[in-house]
């Protein structure tokens, strides 16, 4: 079994890789073909040619792990290869998505049904729900920068 929180970033390198490489190889991959951080918990999901045999690697707080895994019989279906200025472009897929390819199942045929998603805040700015009326407060706490009157001051 393969649980993943949905909140992990998964990054799909699309060009098909020489799947010889090991942790080394594969953290250099990281940062010079997806640019992004190795470290950052994210996983890093790599394809041999032939599309029979996957690698994904992932820090674990403490070290890399590698995962892999090679069909007997056909291939996986992975994202379309994109090409930015002549050049690979990483592709980020969900964890649904990646569920489905270990699977077998191609996610271009999937129907999704229609869900809530929360757009990416811009970087540098936080954003907090807005929530009506405010925070709640009991009857007896005073507002923010009020104090408590007891009953001989009134």
């Amino acid at each position: 079994m393969f649980n993943l929180s949905p909140s992990v970033r998964i990054f799909v390198c699309t060009k098909p890789v020489d799947m010889r490489r090991s942790f080394d190889g594969l953290f250099g991959l990281v940062q010079s073909m997806i640019h992004e951080d190795p470290f950052s918990g994210s996983l890093f999901l790599f394809r041999g040619r032939r599309g029979d045999f996957i690698k994904i690697l992932w820090w674990d707080l403490d070290g890399f792990a590698i995962f892999a895994k090679r069909l007997e019989v056909g291939v996986f279906r992975f994202p379309d290869v994109r090409f930015v200025d002549g050049e690979y472009e990483p592709v980020e897929i969900e964890r649904s998505d990646l569920l489905m390819l270990l699977e077998g199942i191609d996610t271009g045929s999937v129907k999704r049904m229609k869900r809530y998603r929360r757009e990416e805040p811009k970087s540098g700015c936080h954003i907090s729900p807005k929530i009506a009326g405010g925070p709640m407060r009991s009857a007896k706490s005073p507002a923010p920068g009020q104090s408590r009157k007891k009953k001989d001051e009134t």
